[in-house]
């Protein structure tokens, strides 16, 4: 492995951390958005990575980091009452974002 190498390795890394770190801003932005109905309401990303994977003389050798994908999380949306709120339904609820700061910040410090 050459030097050449090494950098497309880490700079492939970086990139794929920047989109990391692109992605919890967005969480932490969002944490506190309101939604009259829970389908609306902000849902948590997180990126997926993968592996770039070479094969040189019948080995795999690695040759950088990808994102294969950001999925939204599957967490419960909680609903908080608040019937005075313009954005609450006919019942009286708002939504809020799925977004755990405390997780978001420790992802983010990582």
């Amino acid at each position: 492995m050459g030097l050449y190498d090494v950098f497309s390795i880490s700079g492939s890394a970086m990139s794929a951390q920047s989109v990391r770190l692109n992605t919890v801003a967005s969480n932490l932005a969002n944490a506190d958005t309101v939604s009259s109905r829970p389908d609306d309401a902000y849902h948590a990303r997180q990126p997926v990575f993968a592996a770039v994977l070479s094969v040189l003389n019948g080995e795999k050798q690695a040759v950088g980091v990808k994102i294969a994908g950001i999925v939204e999380s599957d967490a419960e949306i909680p609903r908080e009452y608040q019937p005075n709120h313009p954005m609450a339904d006919a019942d009286g609820y708002v939504y809020k974002a799925n977004v755990n700061s405390v997780e978001e910040m420790a992802n983010m410090i990582s």
